[in-house]
């Protein structure tokens, strides 16, 4: 069947909020909110293979560990493993975590929760009652009157059997109650209901009620949610002894927008699963949330520096991969491919490591985070800088001259930059893949290096002063593995000319430096020199070289002989024996 050409004929605009003075719009997030993870429920009721009790176990370990404090763990009258696990979240919990258990309004059911909760130290019971036309329609056949009576006598109920009844006094009890489907239900009638649970309950500004306002389905713009949240605010009875929670699932891929202009409509509290599982399209996605406020300078009171721990628990227990593309989490969100996202990325770490060198020794704070493309810098979250740029054909010179730098250490000029690019491109295309940073490595040594080079060895050698613009190079190399010695001459302006021109005297190769740059590699003791040397040979063959070695000028040789050889396409033992 096709999709329809006038979808109005079957389906309805969903209506706008009449809130002509709405305040939202102006506000900004400047705190945390009181986080709810419900991975263990509403999460754990969403996974075609629910969580064995070992998995729910290691994820309410973990969740502690981030430092979730207050933890949704079990819907314990839906069966008995749901109420062992309550239980052993009950005797397991840190002193400062609130266990939370949900219920609908059946009298049986809320006694078998709160009986689950036996001997907790903090617990918030959690019930919740449909209050749409649509659902107290199609689903319970109910009045409002008959909702709101209902609502009523199941808060009184738990009433009854928590904070009123002396034989739990040590127990420290909340009370949640949401009126569910709220974000298609009528804002007068979710007032109306929400005050009289509310008087029912009885809460005070220290231990306030807890008012968890979903969006059951995602059914409107975020803009419509943040006016519903701040119409209920606003006009809500006694709002100062009330927690306003946010439940938002994700129909329209908008939770996270939603859950946020929501806050600065008024709301205390969210409640959502790491990386958005959940039913259907998923419940908000918490580990979003607090990075977005982490990224604007915001402490969000939960610990992601190891978010990959964090994702190997997640996908082992959900049995779900967390996407490549999901906001910090995914595998590809902190690696650019684009040549001149890569471009842009090595020169802010260049420009940010010279800034943090430069305020180490001042003894000033460090510069603030300002890396084009990256608006989190990944070692906060346990990822590597290795993952940051990753080649393939579509990458330009500045992500094989990052991975280089990264891998070997080694700054490369710009015109090597270009020059190596086009070789590490042809591989790619090659190969029809993406290539590993060892792979490119691998490359460059190949093409610029002569680590194993013993046809030819500087085994001695003096840079004599002729005059005010002429130097001589005197030297003796060991060719052919060391079995003969050479005595090499020649005059230049310097010594890497000097050295040209005793290649000419001995081989009959003509050498020009065209380029010529140089770095140190390591401190202290262990220090190198890399240089880095463009040639051209025979006056037609322009190629680049790269030396490293502890001795400049040793290193500027093994650069030289790299060009030369790679020049005329061949080694440089058949350079010496004359080929």
């Amino acid at each position: 069947m096709p999709m329809l050409k006038d979808p109005s004929v079957k389906y309805k605009k969903f209506p706008t909020m009449n809130l002509p003075n709405r305040q939202w719009p102006s506000k900004s997030l400047d705190k945390a909110p009181r986080w709810l993870a419900t991975d263990l429920r509403d999460g754990n009721q969403s996974l075609p293979d629910p969580m064995s009790v070992e998995e729910k176990q290691q994820f309410f370990t973990k969740l502690v560990e981030i430092g979730y404090k207050e933890i949704e763990v079990a819907f314990p009258s839906a069966s008995q493993h749901d109420f062992d696990f309550t239980r052993y979240a009950v005797t397991t919990a840190p002193d400062d975590v609130w266990i939370q258990v949900l219920s609908p309004c059946r009298e049986e059911l809320i006694r078998r929760t709160i009986e689950s909760l036996k001997g907790a130290k903090k617990a918030i019971v959690h019930l919740y009652l449909a209050t749409s036309e649509c659902f107290r329609r199609i689903i319970f056949g109910m009045s409002e009157e008959e909702s709101l009576a209902l609502a009523v006598k199941c808060t009184k109920l738990v009433r009854s059997l928590t904070k009123d009844d002396p034989s739990t006094a040590g127990t420290e009890w909340q009370y949640e109650f949401s009126p569910e489907t709220f974000s298609d239900s009528s804002p007068e009638f979710v007032i109306k209901i929400c005050n009289a649970v509310k008087d029912a309950w009885g809460p005070t500004e220290d231990n306030k009620i807890i008012f968890n306002l979903p969006a059951t389905v995602e059914m409107s713009t975020p803009n419509v949610y943040a006016d519903q949240i701040e119409y209920f605010c606003t006009n809500v009875s006694e709002r100062e002894k009330i927690c306003v929670s946010l439940h938002p699932h994700n129909d329209r891929g908008c939770a996270v927008a939603a859950a946020e202009l929501a806050q600065m409509a008024g709301a205390d509290r969210v409640e959502g699963c790491l990386f958005g599982n959940g039913e259907r399209t998923g419940n908000v996605d918490l580990v979003t949330l607090a990075l977005n406020l982490y990224t604007q300078g915001i402490s969000p009171n939960v610990d992601f520096s190891d978010i990959m721990g964090v994702i190997g628990v997640v996908e082992r227990c959900n049995k779900i991969p967390v996407p490549e593309r999901a906001p910090y989490g995914g595998q590809l969100v902190v690696s650019a491919f684009s040549g001149s996202h890569q471009d842009a990325i090595k020169k802010g770490f260049g420009i940010r490591k010279n800034e943090v060198g430069a305020a180490q020794a001042a003894g000033t704070a460090e510069p603030q985070w300002e890396i084009p493309y990256l608006p989190l810098d990944p070692k906060d979250i346990g990822r590597t800088y290795e993952a940051v740029i990753r080649v393939n054909s579509q990458s330009g010179k500045g992500g094989a001259a990052w991975i280089i730098l990264t891998t070997l250490g080694l700054d490369m000029p710009r015109s090597l930059q270009v020059a190596f690019s086009k070789v590490v491109q042809n591989e790619a295309e090659k190969l029809g893949r993406e290539l590993k940073a060892a792979e490119i490595a691998a490359l460059f040594k190949d093409e610029y290096l002569l680590e194993q080079n013993k046809a030819f060895v500087l085994t001695e050698y003096d840079i004599k002063r002729i005059d005010d613009e002429k130097r001589q190079f005197i030297g003796k190399v060991a060719v052919d593995d060391g079995q003969r010695t050479l005595e090499l001459s020649g005059v230049g302006n310097g010594p890497l000319s000097s050295f040209a021109d005793a290649l000419l005297n001995a081989f009959g190769v003509k050498v020009e430096i065209l380029d010529y740059k140089e770095h140190a590699i390591g401190q202290g003791s262990s220090v190198k020199a890399s240089t880095y040397v463009e040639v051209c040979v025979d006056d037609k063959t322009k190629r680049w070289g790269v030396g490293i070695h502890s001795d400049v000028v040793q290193a500027s040789v093994l650069a030289m002989l790299s060009g030369l050889a790679k020049a005329k396409d061949t080694s440089v033992r058949e350079i010496v024996n004359g080929n």
